[in-house]
């Protein structure tokens, strides 16, 4: 372990000691460590639902380490406004399951966070390294992770997911003091930042159940006018799907989905003969189904986006060189080049139906423009070779 690290708060040794169990004793220590940054974690169970239900939420600030009862967390005015504080960071690690459980539980849109693992990742650490093993990799401490698919909603915890949960927490700190000197001398100090909030704003984008036909790449190969289908039964299953709290699969596949767009049954018998849809369905939905293709076919409507087709070759073979432009940057900046030009964003340079300028405008700003300036000459000539091909 590299003793120039900062130290690292033990777990508290008795079981009383680490739980705020009221919302006074959550709202003085709020208030006890409001000038610090504040380490956050939750547990929750989602096997058989929608929504995630949360089942513990952890805290840390300033060495004090802290389990909550969601019971106890969501009566508390003063937590939800830290929640909400774009002033007070918030540090937390791999946040996307964080920022969707306290959507839908506290139905709000957390602010000032920095995600942990993007700051690692802008540090050095690797894209998408795992908590257990940067922690091992800087800290020396192997995590037992035994607890991790336990029962968060049961009560009282044992002792194991207490520490787990703790665990979770108490390098959030240390961490980013680490990766905060390590921005600093790489002048990227305001780069987690950036991409914390990018990440968050993306995250809510796609949660729009209008959009939810997007995320089904395999229905590219429909007609715009299949596709106002796809989107319209698509928009249906999201809404049965948050009506009943049951996880989409639950209700109808992708690929039925896309199968019923393709085939356009026109009675509940067609509708029972396309492939993936089960005779539940049939039975509980299906008349449902068939108006839903019915009004969808007579709206004469296509949607404003197309789902994203597969690139050309010529497009593939574009991609291929201006990633090799990517790759020499983030290898100068020793970045991982999936955060420094993720594929998606590349590929909607490339697409006709997006303006490269439109596009362009991800990597020409924040710290992705600092660290492409060397190699952008390049991409945009072949960009430029790309539009006079055309």
């Amino acid at each position: 372990m590299n003793q120039s690290l900062p130290n690292v708060p033990p777990v508290p040794e008795s079981s009383a000691s680490r739980w705020l169990t009221t919302v006074a004793e959550l709202d003085d220590w709020l208030a006890e460590h409001q000038d610090h940054p504040l380490a956050l974690d939750t547990e929750f169970e989602r096997v058989s639902t929608f929504y995630p239900i949360p089942g513990l939420v952890q805290l840390g600030a300033a060495g004090s380490l802290k389990l909550v009862d969601p019971s106890v967390a969501e009566q508390s005015a003063r937590f939800r406004d830290t929640l909400a504080d774009a002033d007070r960071v918030k540090l937390l690690y791999a946040m996307g399951e964080d920022l969707e459980l306290f959507r839908h539980w506290l139905d709000l849109e957390p602010r000032g966070l920095l995600d942990l693992q993007l700051g690692a990742a802008l540090a050095g650490a690797g894209f998408s390294v795992g908590y257990a093993r940067l922690v091992e990799s800087l800290f020396g401490e192997a995590l037992d992770k035994s607890a991790t698919r336990s029962d968060w909603l049961a009560r009282p915890l044992s002792p194991a997911q207490e520490r787990y949960a703790l665990d979770d927490i108490r390098f959030l700190e240390p961490l980013y003091e680490w990766v905060t000197e390590r921005l600093l001398a790489r002048g990227l100090e305001g780069a987690m930042a950036e991409e914390s909030d990018r990440f968050a704003a993306d995250l809510l984008s796609q949660s729009e159940p209008g959009d939810a036909y997007l995320k089904l790449r395999g229905g590219w190969q429909l007609t715009p006018d299949r596709q106002q289908v796809l989107r319209a039964l698509t928009l249906w299953r999201e809404q049965e799907c948050r009506r009943r709290d049951r996880p989409r699969s639950r209700v109808l596949a992708d690929a039925a989905l896309i199968g019923i767009a393709d085939r356009l049954p026109d009675n509940t018998g067609a509708l029972a003969s396309v492939d993936g849809v089960p005779p539940v369905v049939v039975r509980r939905y299906g008349d449902q189904i068939i108006d839903l293709i019915r009004q969808a076919k007579q709206s004469d409507q296509v949607p404003d986006v197309l789902i994203d087709r597969p690139l050309t070759r010529p497009q593939q073979d574009l991609y291929r060189k201006i990633k090799k432009c990517m790759v020499r940057a983030a290898e100068q900046a020793d970045v991982p080049v999936e955060l420094l030009a993720p594929r998606k964003r590349l590929e909607a340079l490339l697409r006709n139906n997006t303006p490269a300028t439109d596009a362009m405008k991800v990597f020409d700003t924040g710290w992705r423009a600092r660290v492409l300036a060397p190699v952008m000459p390049d991409v945009r000539a072949l960009l430029e070779k790309q539009d006079n091909h055309d």
